[in-house]
């Protein structure tokens, strides 16, 4: 009996060691753990910034390095902005800020009708490069921008979206955030912004390093006029409601 059951064992043994490895099985196996691993890294730090400030970007840190000097910046909360300054970007940059879940479908439609002439990019979208990702059109970019996007939108509120992106955004050579670009412009802090100081940095984000708010341009001072007027009609007609208020 014990050695029928030993012969039993040795045969189940060798049937083990004969089965055959599916490797196509273990690649997806792996593949499907590795995307939950990073399905849940990306949710982990899009939760952290909802509630953390960052403390510096990849691009901060690439301009500090290749200027040879710390930046200038300095966190302000939302409520330490003038509103007009939070209305002016949202004019200026996504008008559609919110009434979007991050990406504006109809500006994208116009730009493939444009021919990829004008941009599509969301302040959320901004947000996203500009907080977790490096400058660049590259595709790898584009597509983990794609990714996180949404989740921001879903996690974040929009305030919070529109409070990092000016704590982020470029304003000049070596200038970075909305409190350092009210002092470094105007010498005041970003609270005092009046209106077309609001507009004049709103005006400048496209192409920070080549326009000046405090010595605007012809075109600069069109525009910032421009955005002055939509900053008030956006007041208006209720699309401030989603980031105005606490």
């Amino acid at each position: 009996m014990a050695r029928a059951v030993k012969q039993t064992a040795k045969k189940a043994a060798k049937g083990e060691a004969r089965r055959p490895v599916r490797p196509l099985r273990w690649l997806l196996r792996l593949a499907f753990r590795s995307a939950l691993v990073l399905a849940a890294l990306l949710v982990f730090v899009v939760f952290a910034y909802r509630v953390i400030d960052p403390p510096v970007t990849w691009y901060m840190w690439a301009e500090g390095q290749r200027l040879g000097a710390r930046v200038e910046h300095e966190w302000v909360d939302a409520e330490d902005v003038a509103p007009v300054m939070l209305r002016s970007v949202v004019a200026a940059e996504d008008a559609n800020f919110c009434n979007h879940w991050g990406f504006d479908m109809v500006a994208i439609r116009k730009a493939i009708e444009e021919g990829g002439n004008r941009g599509a990019s969301t302040i959320s979208q901004q947000v996203v490069k500009n907080a977790y990702l490096w400058q660049g059109r590259n595709w790898t970019r584009k597509a983990l921008e794609a990714l996180i996007t949404p989740l921001v939108e879903a996690i974040w509120s929009k305030r919070r979206i529109l409070e990092v992106y000016l704590n982020v955004a470029e304003f000049d050579e070596g200038v970075f955030g909305v409190d350092a670009a009210a002092r470094h412009y105007f010498g005041v802090a970003p609270a005092d912004l009046s209106a077309t100081q609001a507009a004049r940095l709103a005006a400048i984000l496209p192409d920070p390093k080549d326009r000046s708010a405090s010595r605007p341009s012809n075109y600069v001072t069109r525009r910032a006029g421009a955005i002055r007027d939509g900053a008030a009609t956006i007041a208006r007609d209720g699309r401030a409601a989603c980031f105005e208020g606490g």
